[in-house]
């Protein structure tokens, strides 16, 4: 009898199976027991007729509470309206085996549950079907980026997480002591380090986990999330630009391929994302400013009208994100910052120094930026005035700025935000679904 997955089981249909798993859910009608069983690789209806089972087994599948552990066996019978993931298969029981009996009070019932509930019973909440196609898009999310960028000639390079000194400032870092070093503190970038990986492999990337310390609230903010970061050498802000969009559209059409199951159980409308492919738009942060400007003086709603102020030399904020994508189909890359607004490594516009050669990618349908990039200064000189400028240590980073006088060239690179774009993929509206278990500047719990 083979076991197999659930994901499986459209190749065994006529034959009789075995899967091993757990009780999400289960109605019973009379001489029928309909049991949904998750087994990590999906969600399939099992039918009990109690002719077809010992008596005695029959009662006791009446009693099975939910998260029950359960082996099944049964015949597989194709049927379009068998509910599940991906469905449209159930399974004939003939015998079930109980693993484990779950405990009546199960916190995470199939009843409405308010978030800060559902976080403290993260460990359990992975269970339900919305979280759990979630975290299989990100799974193959991240198997997307590795293979685009393997492929691609980009080497993958582990980074630290303990650092001397800050990548982008010190207001946002988590410091911890370290021995008789004094402070140390967790990344939140890995990109310096590549910065000097690319003069041994020419294309680089790391991917691990980031902290940033800041004390966002917002949808899109995490404490801890995780950064593909690559970075090539002899590269400029345009080569940059369509290494991105070639990677994103690699990554979207891997999730469409791959996970059509996940994303319809999310009821997550594909027509948007099936329109990704290169190229996408380009506007200058000149030129999105002008078009914010007429948003806002077409927009009716004084509060709205409020919000998407803004003056040449600042950031965008969200609502500046969301109105901007609400003009295009696509991903749109905004270029040519303020060097004010970003970080100091950022290689300044020809004839423009209050302009850097950056780059920012806003997802569509309001889910902002999910990449950053830039050129990198590759001057020794003006590197050095910039770290003086940012009030950052000379001596800290005296190793970053030995690679501008051993074999400096052009160089640039960008990160995204793994979080940020399984939000976008998956079509919802809090990023803190997006990992197992997020961490936010009030959660560390579970």
């Amino acid at each position: 009898m083979p076991v197999i997955r659930v994901d499986q089981i459209d190749q065994y249909g006529g034959q009789e199976v075995t899967i091993r798993g757990w009780v999400y859910n289960k109605t019973h009608k009379g001489k029928l027991i309909f049991l949904l069983i998750r087994d990590g690789y999906g969600f399939v209806q099992c039918v009990v007729f109690k002719n077809d089972i010992d008596p005695e087994l029959f009662e006791q599948i009446i009693r099975l509470q939910q998260e029950s552990s359960v082996i099944v066996t049964g015949l597989v019978r194709e049927d379009s309206r068998a509910p599940g993931v991906p469905g449209g298969f159930e399974i004939g029981v003939r015998q079930l085996e109980i693993v484990q009996s779950a405990e009546e009070d199960y916190p995470m019932a199939l009843k409405e549950h308010g978030v800060d509930f559902a976080l403290d019973h993260r460990h359990l909440w992975l269970r339900m079907p919305s979280q759990w196609a979630i975290l299989r898009i990100r799974s193959t999310v991240i198997d997307a980026i590795r293979e685009w960028l393997d492929k691609n000639g980009f080497i993958n390079m582990d980074t630290p997480i303990l650092t001397p000194a800050a990548c982008e400032g010190t207001t946002t870092l988590f410091e911890t002591p370290y021995f008789d070093e004094g402070v140390a503190y967790l990344a939140q970038s890995g990109q310096l380090y590549n910065e000097a990986n690319i003069y041994a492999f020419g294309k680089v990337y790391c991917f691990g986990p980031t902290f940033r310390a800041e004390k966002s609230k917002t949808r899109r903010h995490l404490t801890e999330f995780w950064m593909v970061e690559p970075e090539a050498a002899f590269c400029d802000l345009d080569q940059l630009i369509e290494y991105e969009e070639q990677f994103v559209t690699y990554i979207v059409q891997r999730v469409l391929k791959e996970r059509a199951a996940e994303l319809k159980s999310l009821e997550r409308d594909t027509s948007a994302l099936e329109k990704i492919a290169p190229p996408f738009p380009r506007i200058s942060y000149d030129k999105a400013l002008e078009m914010l400007a007429q948003i806002r003086d077409e927009e009716q709603d004084p509060e709205q009208k409020e919000l998407l102020n803004i003056e040449w030399g600042m950031d965008f904020g969200s609502p500046h994100e969301t109105a901007l994508t609400a003009r295009f189909d696509k991903p749109v890359f905004v270029y040519g910052y303020p060097t004010q607004v970003k970080a100091f490594y950022m290689e300044p516009w020809p004839g423009r120094p209050e302009v850097c050669k950056s780059v920012d990618l806003l997802a569509p349908e309001g889910y902002g930026e999910i990449i950053g990039g830039s050129e990198r200064i590759s001057s020794y000189e003006l590197l050095l005035q910039r770290l003086h400028e940012h009030s950052l240590p000379e001596e800290a980073f005296k190793w970053y700025l030995d690679l501008r006088r051993f074999g400096s060239v052009p160089h640039s690179g960008f990160g995204m935000g793994v979080e940020r774009t399984v939000s976008w993929l998956c079509g919802i509206s809090h990023i803190r679904e997006t990992i197992p278990f997020p961490r936010t500047i009030k959660r560390v719990y579970p």
